[in-house]
């Protein structure tokens, strides 16, 4: 800061020095503040910090969060909703602009954090995490109840308690925060825990777990209706039962669960049944078991012994089969040897009729010749008619041959081949050829003049030439006949 000029007062600043002067009166007056007001332009950019607007209906103001306690913060800004802000004024030289550097944000008032749940539940029903059919049966009586609570309040006494009266079990209690920073954290990190113990460890897998709160507030039960906790209670393979707050408290982990209870101590009651009932009822059904195997034996002795009175008497049953018997035997005795006279009367009757072997072998034979002898007639007489039959063809085949036409006075010429020459014109003058007549007799002869013509030759006809007396034609043998 400089003198001021001669004649004035008012001492001159730099802008260096009266920005550094805003920011120590701005943020000594309101270092701890709480503003009220809408988010809008939320952003995130890569350093992690987080930079909004807060306002209302006149006014604006800037604020930014830093890295660290922006993954803190139990609200994470979204457009359009309305919060309180805690933190400190403070002023930025570098845009002549002062803004609110946020520590804590809170919903402001239950209606915007009815809303945000609101907004969630429909987010998460979406995505099935609600659906009825995810939901498991819880078992009828666990070994091991896994408790997911706080270990110092009211709620795990409560618990142990109930158990402890109804059946005793052996509980494990994983401790977590059940509000505040890292609370919705911890509780997901207790499902996953229990989920992931393999069966036969050292610590027993839970075969039931209840997640369990005391009443409070709508901010206080905040941590159960975190999207982290709701998704590992959807995911759980163990079956798992809801008691957080009282009975008109609802928190979004209660639709994800299995089960719903209105407080921890009627969870303890849906987990385990009443011993002294099961005795009690065990003892009624073995009762009822022993009383109905009684009835049934009796009703089966009643109907034996009813049926046993229909029945004769053995002894008398005995008598009559004895007496059938004796008779029997006697009647026996008395039928075999008139069957044996019977068998030797039908013996002689079948043997009066056999016949003598000679008898039969002279029958045979005059049979025999019998047969022989229309055997002979047939014979003969097939043998006539076959011969008749032979004649007659006989005959019928020499009035086809050429011999009869030949007896008629005709004759039959044939060429030196001894083929039949039906035309003339094909014996030149000179050929030689045969003239056969009836009875097979052949003369050769020569043909002296041209085919066709009446006159001799001209010039000297030449002598015929000197044939070789032909051999008498040797007769065919006769064929035979064949009777």
């Amino acid at each position: 800061m400089s003198e001021a000029p001669p004649g004035s007062n008012l001492p001159e600043f730099t802008v260096t020095e009266i920005s550094a002067a805003l920011k120590r009166t701005v943020e000594d007056v309101y270092g701890h503040v709480r503003v009220r007001g809408e988010i809008s332009r939320p952003s995130r950019p890569g350093s992690g910090h987080v930079y909004f607007t807060l306002k209302d209906e006149s006014a604006v103001l800037d604020a930014v969060c830093w890295r660290g306690t922006a993954s803190r913060l139990s609200v994470q800004p979204e457009e359009g909703m309305e919060v309180i802000a805690t933190g400190r004024l403070t002023t930025f030289a570098g845009r002549s602009k002062y803004q609110i550097v946020v520590e804590a944000l809170e919903l402001a008032g239950e209606g915007a954090l009815l809303k945000l749940l609101e907004e969630r539940r429909r987010k998460l029903a979406a995505e099935g995490l609600f659906a009825e059919e995810r939901k498991q049966p819880l078992p009828f009586l666990p070994e091991v109840i896994g408790v997911i609570t706080s270990p110092t309040g009211a709620v795990i006494r409560d618990i142990l308690h109930r158990l402890a009266d109804r059946f005793p079990r052996h509980v494990l209690l994983w401790p977590v925060l059940v509000q505040g920073d890292g609370a919705a954290e911890q509780v997901a990190s207790a499902i996953e825990g229990f989920n992931g113990l393999g069966t036969g460890g050292p610590v027993p897998r839970p075969d039931l777990l209840i997640v369990a709160r005391g009443g409070g507030s709508l901010e206080d039960l905040m941590a159960f209706n975190e999207e982290v906790v709701v998704r590992a209670a959807a995911a759980s393979d163990i079956p798992l039962i809801s008691a957080v707050g009282h009975e008109t408290d609802t928190t979004l982990i209660d639709f994800a669960a299995d089960r719903r209870a209105p407080t921890p101590t009627a969870a303890a009651e849906m987990a385990v049944p009443v011993r002294a009932e099961l005795a009690a009822t065990v003892l009624d059904l073995e009762r009822r078991a022993m009383a109905g195997m009684a009835r049934s034996v009796e009703e089966r002795r009643v109907r034996v012994e009813g049926l046993g009175r229909g029945l004769g008497d053995p002894a008398r049953l005995m008598e009559g089969a004895n007496q059938r018997l004796d008779d029997r035997a006697e009647r026996l005795v008395r039928a075999l040897p008139l069957l044996v006279d019977r068998r030797r009367g039908q013996l002689a009757e079948a043997a009066a009729k056999l016949r003598h072997p000679g008898q039969q072998v002279a029958d045979a034979s005059r049979q025999l010749g019998q047969l022989t002898e229309r055997l002979g007639v047939s014979a003969g007489r097939a043998v006539s008619e076959a011969e008749r039959r032979f004649h007659s063809v006989s005959k019928l085949l020499d009035s086809y041959s050429y011999q009869d036409v030949l007896r008629r006075g005709y004759t039959l010429v044939r060429d030196a081949a001894g083929a039949p020459v039906t035309d003339p014109t094909v014996l030149a003058s000179g050929t030689e050829f045969d003239v056969e007549f009836h009875g097979r007799v052949r003369v050769g002869a020569v043909v002296t003049r041209e085919a066709g013509t009446d006159r001799p030759k001209t010039g000297k006809p030449k002598a015929p030439p000197k044939r070789r007396a032909r051999e008498p034609a040797r007769a065919k043998p006769e064929q035979g006949k064949l009777f």
